[in-house]
């Protein structure tokens, strides 16, 4: 990567990249997620910064909350008070080699139709597991295709799906909430495909697909085990670092709570390996409350931490998940 290159990737922070080796670099992979810039508020701490030395403020620790989350939203709604398309640029919708473009349905009525890529698969006497794999940022791109090679490879038939308002479809983004809905109905059409084994359907994703990820695991029985990687547990903490993508009443918490892992961690509904690069030690702190929240409510989970940083990892973090999803089903 060239100077100028570089610099102009640490000054877009929608731009990242990642590859399945240090040599392959791909634009528009995924958004990074770590946890926000420590924020006042009347309940927080104050720390000491070891570098620094000077007093920080940090974020409140995420309430737990009971119930189911499955449940939950079912009674939940989300109130946008703006609405539009996701906030990421975009490439135009276009199937990368060694991948079919399909559609599948998904809001109220099936009212938007939305893409998702299928690798090209042959079907066997044996029906296929299959991976749902949810992409980092806001838009999908070829590059993220460039990362399913693996389980490609490892012999699962691959689905990465689009979500409402990306890439100029249609649909309002929402922020970890509608598109939990979209990763659902993706899910139904994977599993349906024909030589698809219902019954070995895994699920994936990276950085904000590493959330929703994350979210629609405590949402449905469909998945016989998820592998979130790099996804930030915490709404509140993302959002205070992200400000610019809140669509909804940021005055209710409820909004928050509802797209925050952390306060349901009880209610993942599959064996969960949860993943971040070594680096990405901001992330640290949630995920321990995470996996402690999780096994405390009886989830089988585990915590992996993989040489790299939120994008040099990928590799190492895919070929992990990989191993597990074997582990759980071959």
């Amino acid at each position: 990567m060239t100077t100028s290159k570089e610099n102009a990737f640490r000054s877009n922070r929608r731009t990242v990249l990642a590859g399945l080796a240090a040599t392959l670099l791909a634009p528009n992979i995924a958004r990074a997620v770590e946890p926000a810039a420590p924020v006042a508020n009347s309940a927080d701490a104050k720390v000491i910064d070891p570098q620094a030395g000077k007093p920080v403020v940090t974020l409140t620790e995420p309430p737990l909350l009971t119930g189911d989350y499955a449940k939950e939203r079912h009674k939940f709604r989300t109130d946008l008070l703006k609405k539009g398309p996701a906030p990421d640029k975009y490439e135009p919708l276009a199937a990368p080699p060694g991948a079919d473009q399909i559609f599948y349905r998904s809001g109220l009525g099936g009212e938007l139709e939305l893409v998702a890529w299928v690798s090209r698969y042959e079907r066997t006497a044996k029906p296929k597991p299959a991976v749902l794999f949810l992409h980092g940022g806001n838009a999908i791109g070829q590059g993220h295709w460039l990362l399913m090679k693996g389980y490609i490879d490892a012999g699962y038939v691959v689905m990465i799906p689009s979500m409402r308002g990306e890439n100029g479809q249609k649909g309002n983004f929402s922020g970890f909430y509608d598109e939990v809905s979209d990763v659902l109905a993706a899910s139904q059409r994977l599993r349906h495909l024909p030589g698809v084994d219902p019954h070995r359907l895994f699920l994936a994703g990276h950085s904000v697909g590493g959330t929703l990820a994350m979210l629609t695991a405590m949402s449905t029985k469909r998945f016989r085990a998820a592998a979130p990687i790099s996804g930030n547990p915490d709404a509140f903490a993302f959002f205070h670092r992200y400000p610019e993508d809140i669509r909804f009443n940021d005055k209710n918490p409820r909004e928050f709570q509802m797209r925050s892992p952390v306060c349901y961690a009880h209610s993942f509904k599959c064996p969960m390996k949860v993943m971040h690069g070594s680096s990405e030690v901001n992330f640290e702190p949630r995920l321990a409350l995470l996996s402690k929240r999780a096994l405390a409510g009886g989830v089988k989970m585990e915590l992996t931490t993989i040489e790299g940083n939120h994008n040099s990892a990928l590799p190492g973090e895919i070929e992990q998940s990989i191993q597990f999803f074997k582990s759980i089903a071959a």
